[in-house]
């Protein structure tokens, strides 16, 4: 009867030993297919192709050239604008703003929005000279802002625009955006 017990036992352990020893080899099994997946998987780097210079961001800051860039097509964006395209203009701008700064950027817009809609007025801005502060976190943008009624120009000013910055984890914001003042012009016209 103890010989019975005994080799009942030991079959109970044998089968426990298998069962166990068929886990390890399916966690061996997905363990190399894992490390296959990693070793081979693609990796993915963002290209510029407008600018022959390296760009990165880090934790530790922005790159000059990568705020002028940003700017750049922000301004772009932001500055030339036709009453056919304003819900796409606005749309394309807040996916650029600061979450903190949403409400605010969206009643501005809506706002220019409101002004010219139904209207014939454009808008072009072609950038003459732009001065970036990544430690600020800040842009200036100068150039020639030109209005147009139809096709005709009404309006060729020189004017600059300020915009603000925020940076969280390694993504950059639009805060926030102003028109300076010129030289004939005081502040608060």
């Amino acid at each position: 009867m103890r010989a019975e017990f005994a080799h009942e036992q030991a079959q109970a352990y044998l089968r426990q030993r298998n069962r166990f020893a068929v886990l390890a080899g399916v966690l061996g099994l997905t363990t190399l297919v894992s490390l296959g997946a990693a070793v081979t998987r693609d990796e993915q780097v963002v290209l510029v192709p407008i600018t022959a210079e390296r760009i990165t961001v880090s934790s530790g800051g922005i790159d000059a050239p990568y705020l002028e860039l940003v700017t750049r097509d922000t301004a772009l964006m932001l500055l030339n604008r036709a009453p056919e395209s304003l819900d796409y203009w606005m749309a394309n701008i807040l996916k650029l703003a600061d979450p903190a700064a949403h409400g605010r950027l969206k009643a501005e817009l809506v706002r220019i929005v409101e002004e010219q809609r139904g209207s014939d007025i454009s808008q072009a801005f072609v950038i003459a000279e732009m001065h970036v502060d990544p430690k600020a976190l800040t842009s200036t943008v100068t150039g020639t802002l030109k209005t147009f009624v139809g096709a005709q120009v009404i309006a060729s000013q020189r004017r600059s625009f300020r915009f603000r910055w925020s940076k969280r984890g390694l993504s950059v914001a639009l805060a926030g955006f102003e028109q300076l003042p010129t030289d004939k012009e005081e502040p608060g016209q």
